[in-house]
């Protein structure tokens, strides 16, 4: 089959294992994954209190993705894949040779996303040199006070000076690199929505206004924003349930595995 073809077939394959699988009610696996996630690391410099590595909820072993095993992955997937997401748990940034792996990917399509602590000028020129073709930055408050709530430990002016840094790089190297700017609505921060798309549009990224995960249950009232359409649960006999319309399957478990940093492959980025 000719190279061009192999990834349309693979996702028609894998597509129509989903949908059988979604009608009869049975397992039916073909095809490859279309994306994947690979942890680079799942060290963290912040400590965010519904995230399982800053809140140290993840008991697994810590440390970072070896760059031969990236090598064989890419080189056994690449036939088949249209993007790849280097972060899962912890901060990408931290790997000793994170500047490798963007730049490994060849013609896949290939994603950051990062807490923003480690952009500085000379490291934002090189991610938009680096081939990397998407760059997410968290920022959750539009002050110190706002911003360190959810995360802690981190540093609002660092994270908002390095998104400047990358909007000039992309400026002067004429890159067409995306920024995203992710904004994870919570009860403390909603009332900022307003202050961080103005701030979006002049560094020239996009936002994205996210719904929260809380994973501490107990908490739920202590994070859910009152715009109902930034709640991702809803109450439900005394507790909380998620708002999915199917609540029962997840095509990630066909489309999206996880490759964590020692090589293990989970189907599920909530295994």
């Amino acid at each position: 089959m000719t190279i061009r073809f192999v990834k349309p077939t693979n996702a028609l394959i894998a597509g129509y294992s989903y949908l059988k699988s979604s009608f009869t009610g049975k397992p039916s696996i073909a095809g490859m994954p279309l994306y994947i996630s690979a942890e680079l690391t799942n060290h963290c410099n912040l400590h965010c209190p519904e995230c399982a590595s800053g809140s140290e909820l993840m008991k697994r072993e810590r440390g970072f993705m070896d760059v031969d095993l990236y090598r064989n992955v890419i080189s056994e997937l690449r036939p088949y894949i249209y993007y790849i997401s280097l972060f899962f748990q912890g901060e990408p940034m931290l790997h000793p040779q994170f500047f490798y792996f963007p730049g490994d990917s060849g013609n896949i399509r290939t994603v950051v996303s990062t807490n923003g602590h480690f952009l500085s000028v000379e490291n934002a020129e090189k991610l938009v040199r680096s081939g990397l073709n998407k760059l997410i930055v968290s920022l959750d408050g539009m002050d110190q006070t706002v911003y360190s709530e959810y995360r802690r430990k981190g540093d609002f002016n660092t994270v908002v000076g390095g998104i400047k840094n990358i909007s000039a790089a992309r400026i002067k190297f004429n890159s067409p690199l995306k920024l995203e700017i992710q904004f994870l609505v919570n009860k403390n921060n909603e009332a900022q929505i307003p202050q961080v798309k103005h701030f979006a549009r002049n560094v020239r990224a996009s936002l994205r206004l996210k719904s929260m995960q809380v994973i501490n249950k107990e908490d739920m009232n202590k994070w859910l924003p009152s715009l109902s359409k930034f709640r991702r649960y809803k109450e439900n006999n005394g507790g909380y349930i998620i708002r999915n319309t199917m609540p029962d399957r997840c095509t990630r478990l066909w489309f999206n595995p996880v490759i964590t940093w020692d090589g293990k492959v989970v189907p599920c980025c909530f295994d």
